[in-house]
């Protein structure tokens, strides 16, 4: 039978299956983070020990700052978590990217950099956005406390197969139109559940053409379309961004696994149980003016009136998203003044989304007081020696080390009460960066314009002429 390439790497990873059809899959990746000592601490309670220590990472992103981090964190509690992230590794045999290690980063930045992340692996994380290393052509998704302890306990996790879903981008995306761009009009126009219960492959020539930062952005998102996991088939541009990498295989044993990658494809006539087309043409710069990423509309659109909404319960939604934005129906979104800005996270915290920004920025001075934090210590540095942290400082914005920094605001990094962020982030819930925050979503060189700006705006406008510099990687 033909099959997707959800079907291959389900049906390469399952143990056994139930009568009542839930399956138990093997892992081939655990990673886990300083707030994993919950899933550890039943493993002692129960007198266990980590199945596949070989097989699992721990690494400090979450809650650690982003600043002044010589030595212990300042808060405590933060610095217990480290601490125990790291007893907990060396008790159990675990492989510790540390706070000060060199390839310390946000978990889905550093951990594929390292190409601990390849072709056809289960890749699971107590964290959301796991989703992330599905553009490597892995069945990644997050996972909760207690099943990150049985991971750690078995190396296998009892899972029903999600329906299979492929949302297809095709024809060329427009000058300044990027994969935030295409991760938000998705959203838009399927809902933040229009994906509930699915595992999405992303194709067609608009995502083909995407770099691997892009399709992690794209795969990020993933989650907030309510999607179980997000990926793409790896390709030429898969093999070119691994080859070389530390964990990947090398020279002749390389090759060989790429013959095996290639093979991992949806077959041409493999069936769906959904499907979603868009045209690269129709998507636009995007942002989002509510509390969900599905409240995100063209830069060049308004404001959303309840009254025009026939629904009323989706009206009702609209009513309370904008006054708990304070914007008013109607209102032009370019209008829309902003008080802070913040690049990072692993939505859009990599390398080429940095050089994005900057090349908005360069030469220029931002409005607002800004925080850029690079999603890795490899991102840092290689964004250093390309000089893009003086283009950041001379506009006037904050220049931090790696860390999930502002997108949670559990490390120090908040938006203040009743102030709006423009934001590289991927969710612009309630309070999401701080008690009473207000964010807004974009991609890297839209947040950069307005910086500039000090309100919404479009950085086609401030790219036109310049150009967005590619080389060079982490």
């Amino acid at each position: 039978m033909s099959r997707t390439i959800i079907d291959k790497l389900w049906d390469a990873h399952v143990v056994l299956t139930r009568e009542d059809g839930v399956s138990l899959l093997w892992i081939d990746r655990h990673l886990l983070h300083e707030g994993s000592f919950h899933a550890f601490d039943q493993v002692e309670r129960r007198g266990a020990a980590v199945a596949r220590p070989e097989l699992t990472f721990a690494i400090a992103d979450h809650y650690v700052p982003t600043r002044g981090r010589a030595g212990r964190p300042d808060n405590p509690e933060i610095a217990r978590m480290v601490d125990q992230l790291a007893a907990n590794a060396a008790r159990h045999h675990v492989r510790l990217i540390g706070l000060h290690d060199p390839r310390q980063g946000i978990v889905h930045v550093a951990i594929p950099e390292q190409g601990l992340t390849l072709p056809g692996l289960t890749v699971v994380c107590g964290d959301s956005h796991t989703s992330t290393h599905g553009a490597l052509g892995a069945y990644a998704f997050g996972i909760g406390a207690s099943e990150v302890a049985h991971v750690l306990m078995t190396q296998t996790l009892w899972q029903k197969k999600p329906r299979r879903m492929r949302i297809a981008v095709d024809g060329p995306l427009a000058p300044g139109v990027g994969a935030k761009d295409v991760a938000l009009t998705i959203i838009a126009r399927i809902g933040a559940d229009g994906a509930q219960g699915c595992a999405i492959e992303y194709a067609g020539s608009a995502v083909r053409a995407l770099s691997m930062e892009g399709r992690m952005t794209l795969c990020n998102l993933s989650i907030e379309a309510g999607g179980r996991l997000g990926l793409v088939a790896p390709d030429e541009t898969t093999f070119v961004w691994l080859r070389g990498r530390p964990f990947a295989p090398q020279g002749a044993a390389f090759d060989a696994a790429v013959e095996d990658w290639r093979g991992l494809a949806s077959d041409a006539d493999a069936a769906f149980d959904r499907e979603v087309t868009l045209a690269g043409a129709d998507i636009a710069p995007t942002v989002t003016w509510g509390v969900s990423p599905e409240h995100a509309a063209p830069i060049d659109g308004v404001v959303p009136d309840p009254a025009r909404i026939a629904d009323e319960s989706r009206a009702q939604g609209v009513r309370d998203a904008l006054a708990y934005m304070d914007l008013k129906p109607g209102a032009p979104l370019s209008s829309i003044r902003i008080d802070r800005a913040f690049i990072g996270s692993c939505t859009n915290g990599r390398i080429e989304d940095l050089r994005a920004a900057a090349a908005v920025l360069a030469g220029r001075k931002a409005v607002v007081p800004g925080l850029v934090s690079p999603g890795s210590s490899a991102v840092k540095r290689q964004a250093e020696e390309e000089g893009l942290d003086r283009i950041f400082r001379d506009a006037g914005l904050e220049w931090a080390d790696s860390g999930c920094s502002m997108c949670v605001g559990m490390n120090g990094d908040v938006v203040p009460p009743g102030e709006r962020c423009a934001s590289t982030t991927n969710r612009n819930f309630k309070g999401r960066q701080g008690p009473g925050s207000r964010t807004h979503l974009m991609s890297p060189a839209m947040v950069a314009a307005a910086a500039v700006a000090g309100r919404l705006a479009d950085a086609r406008d401030l790219l036109a002429g310049r150009t967005v510099p590619q080389e060079g990687r982490p």
